[in-house]
C-alpha cells in the first residue's frame, strides 16, 4: 500500500500531551483506544485538544486504534451521502494530522459487526440510572427538544464496547469525558464479576492541554455544531477566514494581554491557543506581547494558527483528491481491527452462553 507523504518527523517532535503514560520506548502489551466522530471537519480545538497528542502515542505504545466512529454520528440524524463524505475526510484529516496507519490502526467503526454486537451484550448489563446519571443525555437530549432517540440514550454503552471489544488498557480522555470512561470502567467490573476475569480495566490518558473556547463565546467550548460561524476555526479554513475570525474574537475593553483566564477569558483564549501552536508557555506570550494591544494582537495569534495549520492543509487537501487510497486505508484498518475483535468477541460470546 503506497503510503501518504506524511510528516513522520513531527511523530519525534512532538512529546505527549497526556498524564498517564509510563515514557520512554514502547510498552509491550499496553493497547490505546480512540474515537472520533465523521461530524464535519475538525477544528482548532479538536487538533490542539486531542488529534495533535494522538500522534506520538503511536511511538509510546505497542499497539494503538483510532476509530471513525460512524455507529456515534448517526445518533442525531444525518444525510447518508454527506455522511459517507465525512468519513473519507475525517480519515483525511487524521492522516494529515499525523495518524500513521503502519503505526497504529486506523478504521471505521460500521465495517466491524463486533463493536454493535458487544454494544447490545453490555447494555444488558447496564441498568437504565446508570445512563441517566450521565449529564451528556440530559444536555443532547434538549436539543432535540426532550425527545433523544434510544440510540442516543444508549451511545455511552457502545462507547464501553469501542474500548472493552480490543481489551485496551488506555484511553486519551479529556475532562468532560471521564464520566464515560468510568462507565466503561464499572462494565468491565461488572462483566469479570459475573463471568470471571475477562476485561483489563482500562485506565485514562488525561490530556494536558487547555480547552480552545469559542471565539465569540469563551464561556463555552470550541464546537463543531456552534450557529456562530466566526466561533470556530476548522482545519480547512482559508488563511483570510482564520484572519478574520481572529480578528472577530471577543475579548474586553482593555489593551493589554494578559492571563488570566478567570477574570479576562476571552484573551486568555487567545493566549491559550498561541501557546498551544507555537509551544510556548502562556507567561513567554505573556511577556513578549508587552506593549501590544490587544487588537493587534489577534493578528498576530492569527498568523501563528496560519503558520501551523497550512502543511496539515495542504496534506489535507491532496489526500481529499485520493478518495480510493482513503478507502484503502480504511479497509485494512478494519482487516487488522477484525484480527483484535472477533476473537474477543467469541471469548465474550462463549462465557455469556451464546456460543
Amino acid at each position: 500500500m503506497a503510503l501518504p507523504r506524511l510528516r513522520r518527523a513531527a511523530v519525534f517532535r512532538l512529546r505527549s500531551g497526556y498524564r498517564g503514560l509510563s515514557g520512554g520506548a514502547k510498552d509491550g502489551g499496553l493497547r490505546v483506544f480512540s474515537g472520533i466522530q465523521p461530524t464535519g471537519i475538525p477544528h482548532l480545538g479538536n487538533y490542539l485538544g486531542a488529534l495533535q497528542s494522538w500522534v506520538p502515542l503511536q511511538e509510546e505504545f505497542s499497539s494503538v486504534l483510532y476509530s471513525i466512529v460512524d455507529l456515534h454520528s448517526i445518533t442525531v440524524p444525518q444525510n447518508p451521502d454527506t455522511l459517507r463524505e465525512s468519513v473519507l475526510d475525517m480519515t483525511a484529516c487524521l492522516l494529515a494530522c499525523g495518524i500513521h496507519p503502519e503505526r497504529s490502526c486506523l478504521f471505521q467503526q460500521s465495517q466491524v459487526p463486533e463493536h454493535a454486537e458487544l454494544g447490545w451484550i453490555l447494555s444488558c448489563l447496564t441498568s437504565m440510572p446508570r445512563i441517566r446519571h450521565l449529564p451528556q443525555w440530559k444536555i443532547k437530549s434538549q436539543t432535540q427538544q426532550n425527545e433523544g432517540s434510544v440510540g442516543l440514550f444508549t451511545y455511552p454503552v457502545l462507547q464501553a464496547a469501542d474500548i472493552l471489544l480490543y481489551k485496551s488498557t488506555h484511553v486519551p480522555v479529556g475532562d468532560d469525558q471521564s464520566q464515560h470512561l468510568e462507565l466503561t470502567q464499572d462494565t468491565a467490573r461488572i462483566f469479570n464479576r459475573r463471568y470471571g476475569e475477562f476485561f483489563p480495566i482500562p485506565r485514562a490518558l488525561m490530556s494536558t492541554s487547555k480547552k480552545i473556547r469559542s471565539l465569540r463565546d469563551p464561556s463555552v467550548k470550541m464546537s463543531k455544531s456552534d450557529p456562530q460561524t466566526l466561533a470556530t476555526v476548522r482545519l480547512t479554513d482559508t488563511p483570510e477566514e482564520i484572519v478574520l475570525k481572529f480578528r472577530k474574537a471577543v475579548t474586553d475593553f482593555t489593551s493589554e494581554v494578559t492571563y488570566d483566564p478567570v477574570g479576562r477569558p476571552g484573551v486568555s483564549n487567545l493566549v491559550a491557543i498561541h501557546s498551544a501552536v507555537t509551544g510556548l508557555s502562556p507567561e513567554d506570550i505573556v511577556r513578549q506581547s508587552r506593549g501590544l494591544e490587544t487588537a493587534r494582537y489577534k493578528l498576530v495569534v492569527a498568523d501563528a494558527v496560519v503558520d501551523k495549520l497550512r502543511p496539515i492543509q495542504e496534506e489535507i487537501q491532496r489526500l481529499r483528491g485520493e478518495k480510493a487510497f482513503l478507502r484503502e486505508v480504511l479497509d485494512r484498518g478494519a482487516l487488522r481491527a477484525k484480527e483484535i475483535a472477533v476473537p474477543v468477541y467469541d471469548a465474550v460470546c462463549r462465557r455469556v452462553g451464546l456460543r
